[in-house]
């Protein structure tokens, strides 16, 4: 829609200048810049820890297909007009009301299958919290809990891969110790 807004404001005022231009060569201009390789849809992840002695990880469950039921990181798809560290932060509060104001990235997510809807690259986030507060499965989330870092359930998509990773990162092992 904003694409749209903006174009159609740029044609009227390419109109009302001293250019003349009609909207079939403008179209024609707009299509000498329109990208020809397949674009990947981008998502965020938010994963939250614990600062407990034995840490704890905030999960939602997944109200819709793919992988509906199944357990999986606070997270989803990045808005046009948003980073990739809102999107995280966006998504977690969308789907478990949990409020967080800072975030780490972890990496970037990208095997091909990854997400059975179509070509996806997840960007990942770090959170830490005291301890587990209260949250509730918002959204598409049918349910939000926590769950000791030890005693993971199955993770859908690549979230196995994902806690692998944090699990490894150096923000995370200084808070254990």
């Amino acid at each position: 829609m904003r694409l749209y807004v903006y174009l159609c404001i740029t044609f009227r005022q390419l109109r009302d200048s001293c250019l003349t231009i009609s909207e079939e060569e403008y179209n024609q201009l707009l299509m000498a810049y329109t990208y020809k390789y397949p674009r990947p849809a981008v998502t965020a992840d938010c994963i939250v820890i614990t600062k407990e002695a034995e840490p704890k990880v905030l999960l939602i469950q997944r109200g819709d297909e793919p992988y509906k039921g199944c357990w999986a990181f606070p997270g989803g798809f990045m808005e046009i007009d948003e980073t990739t560290e809102q999107c995280a932060i966006r998504e977690l509060e969308e789907e478990t009301g949990l409020k967080v104001d800072e975030v780490h990235q972890i990496g970037a997510f990208s095997k091909v299958d990854r997400d059975p809807r179509g070509r996806t690259i997840t960007v990942a986030y770090l959170a830490f919290v005291d301890a587990p507060v209260e949250v509730k499965g918002q959204d598409d989330a049918a349910n939000a809990e926590w769950f000791p870092l030890s005693a993971l359930p199955a993770l859908a998509f690549d979230h196995a891969d994902i806690m692998k990773a944090v699990k490894a990162h150096s923000l995370l092992r200084t808070t254990e110790g």
